[in-house]
């Protein structure tokens, strides 16, 4: 949790506008690159999984400093205001449940000891920090953040990588890291190469689970043969990226 960060910005939360490009919460910019403040701050420093996603998007922000005004209003503390505001962000719609299938499959809720991953959403959300590489909200042209420009050859994208999921990175000794996508996978073996992450807290491999996805995901739980994929889909790999993944999460125990 960075509380002087939060504090920084909380009367521009309190008097948010509702447009995602308010100057008051900007934080950084490096021509169209645009980096803006919203209460992502707090970190489960007890959690043994953390999901890594690229950035908060506009939606995440919204919802997120909503949250945090519901909260400042009824006069909570700033760690439940921010701990509040970093639960909206949790994976929700379609998105989740392909998660948690493929969290389950290579063993982690066994390593967790919990039925299933869908508890990390509720009774078991102390075992898990949800967060992205690029903790606060980036867009390009106003627009979301989609890897483009590079964030590890881009100057200012790197030292936000560095500073801000670095330091939460570090303080997560005991978790484990999932990345979300190839471009949030290199930023990780990245840090691994820094010396923040030990190589063996890295679970990558694992299919992103957006729906655009489908056909890996199903491939990789077993619900969809080799011989019905399409062309686009290598089960080689796939096949091999699970089996290591499960692998790793046996080494974990």
């Amino acid at each position: 949790m960075n509380a002087s960060l939060f504090s920084r910005y909380a009367s521009a939360i309190r008097n948010f506008s509702g447009d995602t490009a308010d100057a008051n919460l900007l934080m950084d910019r490096d021509g169209p690159v645009s980096i803006h403040y919203a209460p992502f701050d707090y970190t489960n420093e007890k959690a043994k999984v953390v999901i890594v996603g690229i950035t908060p998007g506009k939606t995440q922000m919204l919802n997120a400093i909503a949250e945090a005004r519901r909260q400042m209003a009824s006069g909570a503390p700033e760690n439940r205001i921010l701990a509040a505001a970093k639960r909206t962000a949790s994976f929700s719609g379609t998105m989740r449940p392909n998660l948690v299938g493929l969290l389950n499959k290579i063993g982690l809720n066994q390593w967790l000891g919990i039925a299933s991953c869908d508890a990390l959403f509720g009774d078991a959300s102390e075992l898990v920090q949800t967060t992205s590489v690029l903790r606060f909200p980036v867009f390009v042209d106003g627009e979301n953040y989609n890897g483009t420009p590079n964030m590890l050859k881009h100057s200012l994208l790197r030292r936000y990588v560095i500073e801000h999921f670095g330091r939460e990175a570090q303080s997560l000794k005991n978790a484990v890291f999932v990345p979300l996508g190839d471009k949030v996978a290199e930023t990780l073996r990245f840090l691994v190469a820094l010396g923040v992450i030990k190589p063996e807290q890295v679970l990558d491999g694992l299919p992103h689970p957006s729906g655009a996805n489908a056909e890996r995901i199903a491939y990789f739980l077993g619900n969809k043969s080799r011989e019905a994929l399409s062309a686009k889909t290598d089960p080689v790999k796939l096949d091999r990226a699970r089996n290591l993944l499960c692998q790793q999460v046996v080494a974990l125990s």
